[in-house]
């Protein structure tokens, strides 16, 4: 993140987690289809392969995904796009928190404690710098989510998307496209 670092880091949850091997997870708002199948199937995956996600888990597709891999036995890093005081645990999350498989991490101070827009670009630039490698199910076409692509592979990160005419533009940018069962192995 260069300059643009965050001063402080906060944490609530397992800090083990952050050893192993994390494959962040994006998905615009707006979502074909086909590919919030794909994607799901792709979530399955990872939940089985054990692979530790981190992301916000904002969008719908996003949130789906985090309650399929809660049902695994992976790490998850969830990081909101607020501070953690005052934060509520969901009852599927404290149920893995308590086996030490997740952890919140948030960049901002504790009393932003309503997420916004701008909090959200910040926070997913977070994700993406803790991020060993990242996944993006979708990126609407000159949404906010392929802009956030663009500077992400500035960074020479390696950005995996699914193969499927709908991620031309995310494969035309230099995103990697794979089958669902090849992120997961990576």
């Amino acid at each position: 993140m260069g300059d643009r670092a965050p001063a402080l880091i906060t944490a609530l949850g397992n800090l083990e987690v952050l050893k192993s091997k994390k494959l962040a997870f994006f998905c615009s708002v707006r979502c074909p289809g086909k590919l919030i199948l794909a994607t799901h199937d792709f979530c399955q995956e990872l939940r089985t392969k054990g692979v530790t996600v981190v992301g916000g888990f904002h969008s719908p597709v996003e949130r789906e995904c985090l309650n399929i891999l809660l049902r695994g036995t992976g790490s998850i890093v969830i990081c909101p796009a607020r501070g953690l005081n005052g934060i509520r645990v969901p009852a599927g999350v404290k149920v893995a928190m308590d086996q030490g498989r997740i952890l919140y991490l948030s960049p901002l101070k504790d009393r932003q404690r309503r997420a916004t827009a701008q909090m959200a670009v910040f926070r997913n630039l977070f994700v993406a710098a803790l991020a060993d490698s990242i996944f993006v199910a979708y990126a609407h076409p000159a949404g906010k989510t392929e802009q956030f692509c663009r500077e992400v592979l500035g960074w020479r990160k390696t950005v995996y998307t699914l193969e499927s005419d709908s991620n031309a533009n995310l494969i035309s940018l230099g995103a990697k496209p794979v089958q669902q069962s090849e992120v997961a192995l990576k």
